[in-house]
């Protein structure tokens, strides 16, 4: 099943993993659904559905499959609008690429809290980048998910920067 956000790309790497290739030959394609995006108890019935017919020969693959299944369509819970932001990985693979950047500028670390210091302040750099002049998700979109309160401060927060 079609899952756009960002754990789908960590359960794809768990299901299609060395070990778990035996278990996934001979595996007849499974259709997926087709846009729209069915509704939430729909995509979970056909992913109980898929993980059953499942069962019988690939015992792993379907308790893999019933263990992520929260995980996997978690994402149907927020907004639509919400779900490209949620399927991307392009903030992490800017975050990663930065640290690598900086780390080949070093060359050689002396020891590991070396490594820890560069990274956590690089982090700690991206927070802040990320908290006053970058927003992934709009306020507007946000408040759809967020309480009435915490919205309030988001919003003000806005005003005041």
């Amino acid at each position: 099943m079609h899952a756009p956000f960002r754990l789908k790309n960590i359960y794809y790497a768990t299901v299609f993993h060395a070990d778990n290739w035996g278990i996934l030959q001979g595996l007849s394609p499974i259709p997926c659904p087709k846009k729209p995006e069915p509704p939430q108890q729909q995509a979970r019935a056909q992913w109980r559905e898929t993980a059953d017919k499942l069962r019988g020969q690939f015992t792993k693959l379907s308790a893999l499959m019933d263990a992520a299944e929260d995980d996997v369509l978690a994402f149907m819970t927020f907004p639509k609008e919400h779900w490209p932001q949620l399927a991307s990985t392009n903030p992490l693979e800017r975050l990663n690429k930065e640290i690598k950047r900086r780390a080949n500028v070093v060359g050689i670390f002396p020891n590991d809290a070396a490594i820890i210091r560069l990274v956590g302040a690089l982090l700690a750099e991206q927070t802040d980048e990320w908290q006053v002049t970058r927003r992934y998700m709009s306020l507007e979109t946000l408040a759809k998910v967020t309480s009435a309160e915490n919205t309030q401060a988001l919003l003000e927060e806005k005003q005041a920067a």
